[in-house]
């Protein structure tokens, strides 16, 4: 049995285009009502919901029989939840909040293991369908996404430093956090915001660096994937429940006859 090979590493590799979902409803069945719906990748967030290990899980196994790519937020630079969730079979992984090249190189190495970093090695897990993947680890370090997220205008001014270590397979932008940072709380689609990410992303890609991002507006994630993005959630699981279930109402209400 050989290690597969991951469709969302190699897109990002040939520049093709990939969209995604954010999940974070941290349930396996939730999961499941989504991952059929033929999204190109989906990252189950445990930065900012609820999510654990057990929950992460589940949510893998039920993206597992589709297509659809599921990475992982993990909850900050830590080489023993990284540890975790690549055993646990996370194709991915999105690291929160990178600043300095030291911390990239920090994420990258808890995904290798020695030489080239510090992962510990266990020989049955679900990532090596219990020992029976013969390649793993020689594989596995190939395929496996490592995205670093650059979140401040700190971040900003040395993405290209962060971009060059060796192993990082595409840079993320947090508009959210970054409009925070400069004083715009609340307003991740604000112009001064992009105006600060468009120069530095078109630089990453002139450099054959794919980079990503997370905005909810779909004719911004179009003009993103337009501009040359190669990975741009276009969505919320929780968003569009929210969103889904009050238009409906206001539906329903709008068609009620007066009186």
């Amino acid at each position: 049995m050989t290690y597969p090979a991951n469709s969302f590493t190699r897109a990002l590799r040939a520049g093709q285009q990939q969209i995604g979902l954010w999940v974070t409803l941290g349930s396996n069945f939730a999961a499941e009502v989504v991952a059929p719906a033929g999204y190109d990748w989906a990252l189950i967030d445990m930065e900012h919901s609820h999510n654990d290990y057990a929950s992460v899980l589940g949510q893998l196994q039920a993206f597992a029989p589709y297509d659809t790519v599921p990475l992982v937020r993990v909850e900050w630079n830590d080489a023993v939840a990284v540890k975790r969730l690549l055993d646990i079979g996370a194709p991915g992984l999105l690291f929160p909040m990178i600043q300095t090249v030291e911390e990239a190189q920090r994420a990258v190495a808890a995904t290798r293991y020695p030489p080239h970093g510090i992962r510990g090695v266990s020989g049955s897990t679900r990532a090596t369908q219990f020992g029976r993947i013969a390649d793993y680890t020689t594989r596995v370090e190939e395929e496996t996404a490592v995205l670093l997220q650059i979140e401040t205008q700190s971040a900003l001014d040395r993405a290209e430093e962060i971009a060059a270590v060796e192993g990082v397979t595409g840079v993320f932008f947090g508009p959210a956090d970054i409009a925070a940072d400069i004083g715009l709380l609340g307003q991740p689609t604000s112009a001064e915001v992009w105006d600060r990410i468009r120069p530095v992303a078109r630089r990453l890609m002139d450099k054959g660096m794919p980079v990503g991002t997370l905005v909810t507006d779909v004719a911004l994630a179009a003009a993103l994937l337009d501009e040359g993005f190669t990975f741009v959630a276009c969505g919320t699981d929780t968003g569009l429940l929210a969103r889904g279930s009050d238009a409906l109402l206001a539906d329903i209400k709008g068609r009620i006859k007066p009186g």
